[in-house]
């Protein structure tokens, strides 16, 4: 069965702020979600917060990612060492073997700190997934390609997480990005997409218009998705499980080639 997750800022930021992640994880499990991705710009006292979602994942053998808002490179090409200690110090505290985090300001003069980064995820047992976000320096086919390149040849090979809806934000095709970085995959944020007059938003699956079964049926199968796409109505738990089935019905209909 395809296990699911929910981003836990698809709950709002302003909501999850308020009522906290935990509330949120109880909701998402309740609702039979296989985890959560705890986001660290929506911690308000990481220091409480994080070892109580350490218990709640624990109590009930959920699935947990961490999530970084810090870029691990930052402007000027260096590896941003307080950046990548705050997120692997958090991602330990929370419980999760899996780390997200955008390049940032990776260059061509950033390959020399590929050591210490291994280094220090070793120290720690904890597995980097990059992701494309939605800037041009780190969320573009060329600099992420040129960083997984640098990255394998350097001794470690890193996977992804493909963000499906992150490439309309940067002028990029999704499909074109699945086909050239579907090998490094390893974790999926599912997320439809509306252009309105000024920018792009997100949205259900149901209400994008992008080519989203394309796009994962691209992508390798087996590997878990989350939900990072918008979860709102007066029913939330309602909501929220039939988007977790949803996926679980667009798996399996990958599966049989639907």
């Amino acid at each position: 069965m395809q296990q699911v997750l929910i981003s836990l800022g698809a709950f709002g930021a302003a909501e999850v702020r308020r009522h906290g992640q935990l509330w949120f994880t109880r909701l998402a499990q309740d609702a039979g979600a296989d985890g959560v991705e705890v986001r660290g710009e929506l911690l308000a006292d990481p220091a409480t917060e994080l070892p109580a979602l350490a218990a709640a994942v624990r109590e009930r053998g959920s699935a947990v990612v961490y999530s970084s808002p810090e870029g691990l490179w930052a402007a000027d090409g260096s590896l941003d060492a307080g950046a990548l200690e705050r997120a692997l110090a958090a991602a330990t505290a929370v419980g999760a073997p899996r780390l997200k985090m955008s390049i940032g300001g990776f260059g061509r003069g950033s390959a020399g700190s590929f050591a210490p980064l291994a280094q220090a995820l070793r120290a720690h047992g904890l597995e980097l997934l990059i992701e494309n976000d939605q800037t041009v320096a780190a969320g573009t086919l060329v600099p992420l390609q040129a960083f997984f390149a640098r990255a394998q040849a350097a001794g470690l090979p890193l996977g992804m997480t493909f963000d499906m809806g992150n490439w309309h934000w940067t002028g990029e095709c999704p499909l074109d990005a699945a086909r050239l970085l579907g090998g490094r995959v390893a974790y999926v944020h599912t997320k439809g997409v509306q252009r309105q007059p000024q920018r792009w938003v997100a949205v259900p699956l149901a209400d994008s218009a992008a080519p989203w079964r394309s796009v994962l049926r691209q992508l390798p199968r087996g590997l878990p998705w989350a939900i990072e796409y918008p979860l709102q109505g007066d029913d939330l738990a309602a909501v929220t499980r039939a988007q977790v089935q949803l996926l679980r019905e667009v798996s399996a209909a990958l599966g049989t080639g639907a």
